[in-house]
């Protein structure tokens, strides 16, 4: 009899380990879970603000996903996870599983703040990035505020920069960090790059600040600065779905769940991708796409050894890398463990988001635009 293996989320985790999954048809039953019906390209949300990327490249329907590699698709919402009677229970229905695969990824956090939650714009999906294109183009705000310096921050802040640009728009950009400086622990030489890039295109940096309120009236900073036209778009941290903030289970502050050596939190249950935090090298490995692929392609390995009883195999992360990319082409980062910066950075970025897209037609309409000049 075939055994039951349950993957939440249809991310890149979640995509991964149902495509690794259908090489091992004849032993396993998939059904895949998620609350969209497609998984979105996160990587390449910002240009479809400022390099005019078709939205519709972004995006691929998990139905077509299910027919390829041939597991069952429920468009539902987990709302919770029973691990030690190996049952989900969704929006409309209770599943139970022999195995089970945890990649639901991770969403914008409000730290509980309602009233911006309400007022404030987010990027988690293809449908965000069209919804603050559609504000962009009315032209009613007169400030930009970005909360958050990490590399999504940085990344919409150049992307709008040159949105404006093509529309001979001046507005001002301003990137609001809680931090003493932007980019968290990244190198010393690839903050200073990233900060003089942003000085160049125009785009103000606040660090040590924190946005206090946030609606109708205006977004109000600490220190006393107040903007009253301004759009706020917030990306200043993420969390994980409810249904895992609910598990018992030691998890870090964004409710991560620290796993084993072989990504389990229970002998039969793996976490991949934003959901798993990984001890490694003396800390915790940062989420990032490379991670999520190949932690689903280790967690749905090792559901395959479990059946045929033999023996697990311990995940070890190969970190190649990461790429800051700026929309004016001025990207940096470490590859291999050597520094790359300007437009080589940037190519190497394209060229990896290209390589990870599903299906040939949005390859090809990523391609298409990129060519074109964006």
């Amino acid at each position: 009899m075939k055994k039951k293996v349950v993957i939440i989320g249809c991310g890149f985790a979640g995509a991964f380990a149902s495509r690794y999954l259908y090489r091992s048809r004849n032993d396993v039953q998939v059904t895949a879970i998620d609350k969209k019906e497609t998984t979105d390209f996160l990587p390449m949300l910002p240009d479809i603000i400022g390099r005019n990327i078709a939205p519709e490249s972004l995006i691929y329907p998990v139905k077509l996903l299910s027919q390829k590699w041939g597991f069952d698709f429920i468009n539902e919402e987990v709302k919770s996870v029973d691990i030690q009677n190996n049952a989900v229970l969704t929006s409309g229905r209770n599943l139970n599983y022999d195995y089970l695969i945890i990649s639901s990824g991770s969403e914008t956090n409000f730290y509980g703040n309602d009233e911006i939650k309400k007022y404030a714009y987010k990027l988690d999906s293809v449908s965000d990035a069209r919804i603050i294109l559609s504000a962009l183009e009315k032209n009613k705000f007169d400030t930009l505020l970005i909360a958050g310096g990490g590399y999504t921050g940085v990344e919409i802040a150049t992307n709008l920069r040159v949105y404006l640009k093509k529309k001979m728009l001046e507005k001002r950009i301003i990137i609001v960090e809680r931090a003493p400086s932007i980019l968290g622990p990244l190198p010393e030489w690839m903050k200073a790059y990233v900060y003089n890039n942003l000085k160049e295109l125009g785009v103000e940096v606040l660090t040590d600040t924190v946005i206090q309120e946030a609606g109708e009236e205006g977004v109000n900073l600490s220190g006393g600065q107040v903007f009253n036209n301004a759009m706020l778009i917030w990306v200043a941290g993420v969390r994980t779905a409810d249904f895992i903030q609910n598990l018992s289970a030691e998890k870090n502050p964004q409710g991560r769940i620290k796993v084993d050596e072989y990504l389990r939190l229970k002998e039969n249950c793996f976490i991949t991708g934003d959901c798993a935090y990984v001890p490694h090298e003396g800390g915790f490995l940062r989420m990032a796409v490379q991670f999520a692929i190949y932690q689903a392609i280790s967690a749905a390995g090792n559901i395959i050894r479990a059946i045929k009883g033999k023996e697990l195999v311990k995940y070890r992360p190969l970190d190649l890398g990461y790429i800051i990319p700026m929309a004016n082409d001025k990207s940096c980062g470490s590859v291999m463990g050597l520094k790359v910066t300007g437009l080589p950075a940037t190519m190497m970025h394209f060229a990896m988001c290209i390589y990870r897209s599903f299906g040939f037609k949005n390859k090809s309409g990523i391609v298409k635009k990129l060519l074109n000049g964006g």
